[in-house]
């Protein structure tokens, strides 16, 4: 798959406010500062397009891209750490879960994961809690590229013994920075949009 046009939609902060216009979506999910918007970023060819920050919780809303004029990426603001208080991180998580569940449109969920740090145990709980509700997910190990290759090779080991689910999925080694990864992971996703 190519991506020949990405542009901001909107971001959503409320539930009752998500885009219903039937177009496929998929959506990234993950740790605070996993690399989400620089992810998309690299996959759309723009450096700008999602916001991206060294700091945790940048992205505060559900935003939406429309890519092609055909489908939706979806940035789901960062579960886990971030320097910001309990009561927004749970304003967060219910958005996200009320996402997640009522998203008929969604048809998959790209799921970051830090290569460098392997599944902490919210990474476990996202997954659970896709595999309780069903939704396809595309397992991506971010940030490859602060690793030697016998570490990366590590990192899937720790994958496989802590989320077996996980490396049967074929997850993708991926670095926003080389672009290592960039296009097995768009011709993944363009099965699930076409």
């Amino acid at each position: 798959m190519q991506i020949r046009s990405a542009e901001f939609l909107r971001g959503v902060a409320r539930s009752g406010d998500l885009p219903d216009d039937g177009l496929p979506q998929i959506a990234f999910a993950g740790r605070s500062n996993v690399g989400k918007s620089s992810l998309i970023n690299c996959l759309t060819g723009r450096r700008a397009l999602a916001r991206t920050s060294n700091t945790p919780g940048r992205t505060q809303e559900i935003n939406f891209f429309l890519i092609n004029g055909a489908f939706h990426f979806v940035d789901l603001p960062g579960f886990g750490f971030a320097k910001v208080p309990l009561r927004v991180r749970e304003k967060w998580g219910r958005l996200i879960e009320a996402y997640l569940r009522r998203a008929e449109e969604l048809r998959a969920v790209v799921f970051l994961l830090d290569a460098r740090h392997g599944p902490q145990p919210n990474d476990l709980e996202l997954l659970n809690w896709l595999l309780a509700v069903e939704v396809p997910f595309i397992p991506v190990l971010t940030k490859a590229d602060k690793l030697p290759k016998t570490k990366i090779a590590q990192a899937l080991r720790s994958l496989r013994e802590k989320a077996p689910i996980l490396a049967a999925c074929e997850p993708i080694t991926f670095s926003a920075k080389t672009r290592l990864g960039r296009q097995t992971l768009l011709d993944r996703i363009g099965a699930y949009v076409s």
